[in-house]
């Protein structure tokens, strides 16, 4: 525990050191004090026009944030030597993986929280912006979003060597994950028969944590009824009293499964030197 405490305090550290991070930032901060200037006539409830077009600006810039965050960070300590220095150290590699995610995610949700708080100061401000329950379920699909993606920014800085692999890796699966998949899925269903549609779209959903994380968002901002009867149980159970139980084991499960597929190949191979 310790071992783990020691690596995230210095994630912490540097990542706070990191101007990326900061670039992200005043990014983030930014796109969301534009969509304020753009919604000037009161505050907004539930799933609308705005709402939704939060939920896509946090959908493109999240994932791509946090992917490019954790995978950098885990090539860099291989091209400068400081994994070979640690090595040397009694420091295991789940103490080691686990550390970098609670440090990188310190470092990511600070910067989630610092942008709606800029932006949420600058609304209350201005006399517009979101509803108080609103604006706090964006915040934790924004949290959450981070959070995944984080997990797979893991897996990808465990597999590539350098920070150009990672970058290989990391716009690639945003593109796959992001851009491409609305396309794949309705390519994918229309060459399924009928009855295997909604099981299809069960299965492939709970596959992609961005998707996974936006529709829970929707039918919790009310949308429900924008995303077709093929998604009619996801509706259900969402909206039930176990909805955000079950979505949270489900978020743990899928984070853990990636840091698990992570420390797999990190000891094999560091079993191979």
């Amino acid at each position: 525990m310790s071992e783990m405490i020691h690596v995230a305090s210095r994630e912490i550290k540097i990542g706070f050191r990191n101007p990326w991070a900061y670039s992200f930032m005043a990014l983030f901060a930014l796109f969301m004090f534009s969509l304020l200037l753009i919604n000037a006539q009161g505050y907004v409830k539930g799933y609308s026009g705005s709402s939704g077009t939060m939920l896509n600006l946090a959908l493109y810039l999240l994932p791509l944030m946090a992917l490019m965050l954790g995978s950098f960070s885990l090539t860099g300590e291989k091209e400068e030597g400081n994994w070979e220095l640690l090595s040397t150290y009694p420091l295991g590699t789940w103490p080691y993986l686990a550390g970098k995610y609670i440090g990188l995610a310190v470092v990511l949700l600070t910067i989630v929280a610092m942008g709606f708080g800029l932006s949420g100061a600058a609304g209350w401000l201005l006399g517009s912006g979101f509803d108080f329950s609103t604006y706090i379920t964006l915040l934790l699909f924004s949290a959450c979003l981070s959070m995944f993606f984080l997990s797979v920014a893991m897996l990808a800085g465990t597999l590539a060597r350098n920070r150009w692999q990672a970058l290989t890796i990391v716009v690639g699966i945003w593109f796959f994950l992001i851009i491409a998949w609305p396309s794949l899925l309705i390519a994918a269903l229309g060459m399924l028969p009928y009855l295997w549609i909604k099981p299809a779209v069960i299965g492939m959903t709970s596959l992609n944590p961005a998707e996974l994380t936006r529709l829970f968002t929707v039918v919790k901002l009310g949308g429900g009824s924008t995303l077709g009867p093929e998604y009619y149980k996801w509706m259900v159970w969402i909206e039930s009293p176990w909805g955000t139980p079950v979505f949270a084991g489900a978020a743990l499960l899928w984070i853990g499964a990636a840091l698990t597929v992570a420390y797999l190949i990190w000891e094999r191979r560091r079993g191979r030197g």
